[in-house]
């Protein structure tokens, strides 16, 4: 028994990790998509497109971000383990990162209830104030429905 514990606990770390910035947005950008049900095509089109826009990635390398922010979703208890790195960012990065959840969120012209409610905690995890992901709502809402 000791030796699965033992086993349990010295488990190779994934080449990917959760404190790595990239793989931390995508996972909350992944669960955001589905946080009402469905991930609309329009909502994979919009984490796709943010995620080689803020990172300078190419399509597989997104495609491979998301299959593995998919798994890490899915495995996750809450967005701590997540957010908790990201608050060592730069502002401008973190306000990047809420602008990010607002195109998810309006990609498919719609504010639901949960979604709002996630960006409203991840901004506030991420110390991005309420006055600025409020702007952000504004800005992307009316740049989406344009």
């Amino acid at each position: 028994m000791f030796e699965a514990i033992t086993r349990l606990f010295n488990k190779p770390e994934a080449a990917l990790s959760s404190h790595d910035p990239k793989l931390a947005v995508a996972v909350l950008l992944v669960h955001l998509a589905a946080v009402d049900g469905q991930m609309k095509d329009s909502e994979r089109n919009a984490i796709k497109g943010a995620l080689m826009d803020h990172y300078a990635l190419d399509e597989a390398a997104v495609d491979k971000l998301v299959r593995e922010a998919a798994l890490r979703d899915a495995e996750a208890v809450d967005f701590y383990k997540f957010t908790s790195g990201l608050t060592q960012l730069d502002m401008e990065d973190r306000i990047e990162i809420v602008r990010m959840m607002w195109m998810v969120v309006f990609s498919d012209k719609k504010n639901h209830e949960l979604e709002d409610n996630m960006v409203w905690r991840v901004a506030e995890l991420i110390g991005v104030s309420s006055r600025d992901r409020t702007i952000l709502r504004n800005q992307v809402g009316k740049s989406e429905k344009a």
